[in-house]
């Protein structure tokens, strides 16, 4: 299936490593031109001359999306190069573990890590989403739903990711510009992997044992499985998808996971 992506653009923060990678990879496989926003120089750096060895286009600014200027500035550098923005990918963030315990400090920096960046750049993107009737796509997660204890700065942060989806997909329908939300599970990123080893002596046995409670195939979700619906949501063949919660996680959240 041709999902129309060729030299199309998109904004992914985050995007080069994990699922914001998996996003990013699959847009340009697609002949899109992911534009990557990410703190991280090194893997970004290394990511992108490995899509360009590849053959794909892709992009990247530096920065931290903390930062209002720094996301302005992602819009204006890729207007000034591109001409075009057709999509953003909000993605970028962390589990931190700020939790109710951690005090209103830790709060406030875990929304701020979390939470803050998907508004200024979609409130900055937004006069060229209007040209190009573009799509936004904003990266939840299950604990909006589930919950998980210990990380209310992240849960609060996920919760407020639904609930600008929603708000925005009505704001923005006279403009014809779709706003969805995937909520990943329990899918095998780096990030996970770091927490896993810092966490439990056998990282390996707590991994199988987190796959068992996964009703479909005892498996976590892969990276592409949850690249796979981002572009095909991010693309016209998704044309009237628009303020929906998408789930690529085995039925994890919606199935009782005691049938395992």
């Amino acid at each position: 299936m041709d999902l129309n992506l060729k030299d199309k653009v998109f904004i992914v923060t985050g995007g080069s490593e994990g699922i914001g990678g998996g996003i990013s990879t699959a847009i340009a496989q697609e002949g899109g031109i992911p534009i990557v926003a990410s703190w991280s120089e090194e893997t970004t750096v290394k990511f992108i001359e490995d899509l360009h060895g590849k053959g794909m286009k892709a992009d990247f600014l530096i920065g931290d999306l903390q930062l209002t200027d720094y996301c302005k500035s992602v819009i204006a550098y890729t207007i000034e190069k591109y001409g075009r923005i057709d999509g953003i990918v909000n993605n970028a963030g962390s589990n931190d573990g700020a939790g109710l315990e951690s005090g209103p400090e830790a709060f406030r920096k875990s929304m701020m890590l979390n939470l803050y960046h998907y508004f200024d750049l979609v409130h900055f993107a937004l006069p060229h989403l209007k040209t190009s009737k573009g799509s936004i796509l904003n990266i939840s997660s299950k604990v909006a739903l589930t919950g998980q204890g210990g990380t209310s700065g992240y849960a609060a942060s996920k919760g407020a990711h639904l609930g600008l989806t929603r708000e925005w997909a009505l704001e923005l329908l006279p403009y014809e510009i779709r706003v969805n939300a995937i909520l990943p599970a329990e899918v095998m990123t780096p990030y996970y992997k770091k927490w896993l080893r810092a966490t439990f002596k056998n990282p390996e046995a707590k991994e199988q044992e987190i796959a068992a409670k996964v009703p479909f195939g005892s498996r976590m979700t892969k990276i592409e499985e949850i690249a796979s619906l981002a572009v095909f949501t991010l693309s016209d063949k998704s044309s009237h998808t628009t303020g929906q919660f998408l789930f690529a996680d085995g039925g994890y959240v919606h199935l009782d996971r005691a049938i395992t």
